[in-house]
């Protein structure tokens, strides 16, 4: 994977990102539409963010109640309005209850309005499953085919490494690393998210980029 860094917000294609990569000065947004495939399928855009930058300066706490950082918290922030110049806000946001996934989206839901319009659910399994080896996508899956409905076309799942770098990595089929506060574009097709998930299978994940709070986009 390669990284770069940028002054300002570009888009990084996913498609030949083993080689090569193209930067736009204007970063393409997304339809309000229903996107269709050529086959007349919906695509299902899957946004897999890592909790921001969290503080160890409490040693009484437990890794669970861990707060984050003022550098998370405005991270938080840069990354969530990126999200929305592209037109990536989610209509679904399934989250770790850990307090760092939730102060993470606390601050979004401060920088851009559009994700206080979510609707949002805290998963208590997000914590525990993103320690378990090659568990995570599977559990993803259950938990947005469980949340979602036909109509929802965009979700984001926030929760920890090392699970959620698993997950990105098994969907895609590329080698995904995400820093705190770091986010995965996947992109797939299907009338339903199961037909999506059924569809692309292990690996059949268009990685669309990965959102930095850097204001860059990079495969």
């Amino acid at each position: 994977m390669l990284s770069f860094q940028c002054p300002s917000p570009f888009f990084f294609s996913g498609q030949n990102r083993t080689t090569t990569t193209s930067c736009s000065t204007a970063p393409p947004r997304a339809s309000t539409e229903l996107t269709a495939s050529p086959s007349s399928l919906i695509s299902r855009r899957l946004i897999l963010l890592r909790h921001a930058h969290s503080s160890w300066d409490h040693l009484s706490l437990k890794d669970h109640d861990r707060p984050l950082t003022k550098t998370g918290q405005a991270d938080a922030a840069k990354v969530a309005q990126i999200l929305s110049s592209l037109g990536w806000l989610p209509q679904l946001i399934l989250s770790s209850d850990a307090t760092r996934t939730k102060e993470t989206l606390k601050s979004m839901q401060a920088q851009v309005d559009g994700f206080m319009e979510a609707n949002v659910h805290f998963i208590p399994s997000f914590y525990s499953i993103a320690a378990m080896d090659g568990q995570t996508a599977d559990h993803l899956q259950h938990i947005i085919s469980k949340y979602s409905s036909p109509d929802i076309t965009t979700v984001m799942c926030m929760g920890h490494n090392k699970g959620w770098e698993e997950a990105a990595s098994m969907l895609s089929g590329a080698s995904v690393k995400l820093k705190t506060c770091n986010a995965a574009l996947l992109l797939a097709f299907g009338n339903s998210w199961d037909d999506a998930f059924a569809m692309a299978g292990p690996g059949g994940w268009k990685l669309e980029g990965i959102v930095a709070p850097d204001s860059t986009i990079c495969v």
